[in-house]
């Protein structure tokens, strides 16, 4: 309901309103007006009746008060009058002329009461009104009703009854009323219309402001209002314009800024202010992802934190996460369904030992298995979960592709993966520079913990790593085996070929030591020609059967230095932690205190600890 007809109906109701006021204050003030007209018209016929009965009865005439009563009813209004005797006079005059009939039963009440008696009567379908006046006797006056009648003062001789018509002041009431009811009925209507045509421009114009907002609540904001007048209405128009037309001009820089930024290109029709809204949040979220991220620790927290982002903000629950590993001659599965991988299941395995079988890490770019189906040969989902499209996006560290991000779909979701394709590729962007981050500190801190001639782990990696050791083997109430080896004679080999030979034969000794031992113990550059191996879950027996076979094999091994073949012998020490000491590090003493004892005996060959060789009480 607008504005106009809300006004219309409020005056109208007032109108209506009033208009019934006036007509019942002004009906009942005619039916007032003629009752109190009536009855003072009526008692002043009934008074010359009176005087003329009583001036008749002293001038001895009173045989002709019936023509009296007739030329009486000749004034206008009057329709009948009677004179009723009462029972005192009837007894002294007896029951007197036609016009004197029996009283009914108002007249009685009177002659009983000595009080008037004035009301409406319908007759005939006429509406009179009726007067019935007592006629009192009293000694006052000359002449006095005493002088003739018999009867005490205050007594009731009689009642004069008259009646007269009032339909014609019932008529001009009804015509009066209908002048007045006409005038303000004429007078709300040119009020209304009044109303209404001032109204006008205000409805109109919050008309088109509501017809406005509603446009621009479904993105379109350029509405234009039209300026009806020049006072506040017409300012609230040209206000409204300028407001739509800023907010039309903003909303395109901030949504062509944002889709920029998430690379995400416009739908015809869509709306602008919810487009924009949800973009604006999109950022907004990935800006506290990468918060996020980059407070994480390592590399395998951010992949979990960006595995429950797919799921969670993206409803994604098909998806692999791959990484590059750092030699770029392989991809390893991390993450697959949003749990750890240990292989693929939408891929071809070979990916994984062949990087180049993977279109994303050939090219770099995104690959979309929903427009290109056979794109990828590489993409082999099983055949039992149905038909599967797919989209991989690549996250590039340092000019490459460092890691995949492969979204898995069902054909009913393909529209919804593309529309949440280029906000994903925003966060993807986010990721990119802190997963560099992190894997150029790891490699720092690997720099920092291995030896970078052999690849070994060095002397301060144990130094960090013997906290987790200790703890591993005191919680599995395990042995550790601890083996010291050093080269026999090395300074001559420096001394005699140089130090790059020295160097080749180092690295082809540890190679020998990663050979011969698990990839769960652990092979440590001590320093110099000087090597040391834990060896996990097992004892000093054990790790003698080892430091045998490696004795061996090194003994065995020959390095080929330009002409020169060279080979080397090699001394081993073997402690038990913490069958020797519960000490660790006392335990690497009595390590190295067995190799000394194979040095001394004769070097090329494998000492298990005796508390013999502990000789003092000084704590290592």
């Amino acid at each position: 309901m607008n504005l106009n007809t809300k006004v219309t109906l409020f005056f109208s109701a007032i109108a209506v309103s009033l208009l019934a006021v006036l007509v019942a204050i002004s009906l009942y003030a005619f039916r007032t007006f003629s009752i109190a007209s009536a009855t003072d018209h009526i008692r002043s016929a009934g008074e010359l009746v009176r005087v003329a009965l009583t001036e008749s009865m002293i001038n001895g005439v009173i045989d002709r008060r019936e023509s009296f009563l007739k030329r009486i009813l000749e004034v206008q209004g009057l329709r009948s009058a009677r004179v009723v005797r009462s029972p005192e006079v009837e007894r002294q005059f007896g029951r007197g002329l036609n016009l004197e009939s029996q009283a009914d039963a108002i007249e009685r009440q009177v002659m009983a009461s000595g009080k008037p008696s004035f009301g409406v009567i319908e007759e005939d379908g006429e509406t009179f009104f009726r007067g019935t006046i007592p006629y009192i006797a009293t000694a006052h006056g000359t002449p006095n009703c005493l002088q003739c009648h018999q009867v005490t003062e205050g007594s009731v001789l009689g009642t004069v009854t008259m009646t007269m018509s009032i339909d014609g002041l019932r008529d001009k009431a009804v015509l009066t009323v209908g002048g007045i009811a006409g005038a303000v009925t004429l007078f709300a209507v040119l009020l209304v219309l009044l109303a209404r045509r001032m109204l006008r421009p205000i409805s109109n114009t919050a008309a088109a402001v509501e017809a406005a907002v509603q446009k621009a609540l479904d993105g379109d904001f350029k509405t234009q209002i039209e300026q009806r007048t020049k006072d506040e209405i017409g300012q609230i128009a040209r206000d409204m314009n300028r407001l739509l037309a800023f907010l039309d001009s903003g909303l395109n820089r901030i949504g062509t800024s944002v889709a920029r930024l998430t690379e995400r290109p416009a739908t015809p029709g869509e709306n602008l202010l919810t487009a924009t809204i949800d973009m604006v949040e999109g950022l907004s979220k990935a800006a506290h992802f990468k918060q996020a991220i980059e407070e994480d620790e390592t590399k395998s927290e951010i992949y979990t934190r960006l595995s429950s982002t797919l799921q969670k903000e993206f409803g994604r629950q098909e998806f692999s996460l791959y990484e590059i590993l750092s030699h770029k001659k392989q991809m390893k599965s991390l993450i697959v369904d949003g749990r750890p991988a240990d292989g693929c299941r939408w891929c071809d395995p070979e990916i994984l030992v062949r990087p180049e079988a993977c279109r994303v890490r050939r090219t770099g770019h995104p690959v979309d298995g929903i427009d290109n189906p056979e794109i990828c040969y590489a993409f082999q989902p099983p055949p039992e979960v149905g038909p599967r499209r797919h989209v991989c996006f690549p996250i590039i560290q340092s000019g490459a592709v460092g890691s995949i991000v492969q979204i898995v779909c069902t054909p009913d979701e393909e529209k919804k993966l593309h529309e949440c394709a280029p906000l994903l590729q925003v966060y993807l962007r986010e990721t990119a520079p802190v997963l560099e981050t992190k894997r150029l500190m790891e490699n720092l801190r690997d720099a920092t913990l291995r030896d970078p001639m052999t690849g070994l782990n060095n002397r301060r990696f144990l130094e960090e790593y013997v906290d987790t050791l200790i703890a591993g083997v005191q919680r599995k109430r395990a042995h550790a085996a601890i083996m010291m080896l050093d080269l026999d004679f090395f300074k001559m080999v420096n001394d005699t070929y140089g130090h790059d030979a020295g160097d080749t034969v180092i690295k082809a000794l540890a190679g020998v030591l990663k050979q011969a031992v698990r990839a769960s113990d652990l092979v440590i550059r001590y320093g110099g020609e000087e090597f040391l191996i834990i060896l996990l879950d097992s004892n000093a027996e054990h790790a003698c059967l080892i430091g045998e076979k490696i004795r061996g094999e090194v003994e065995a091994m020959k390095v080929q230095i330009g002409g020169t073949v060279i080979q080397k012998t090699i001394s081993i020490g073997i402690a038990d932690f913490p069958g020797d000491s519960a000490t660790f590090w006392q335990a690497v003493k009595f390590a190295d205190l067995a190799l000394y004892q194979a040095k001394e005996t004769g070097r090329n060959r494998v000492i298990r600890f005796t508390p013999e060789m502990w000789t003092t009480d000084e704590d290592y």
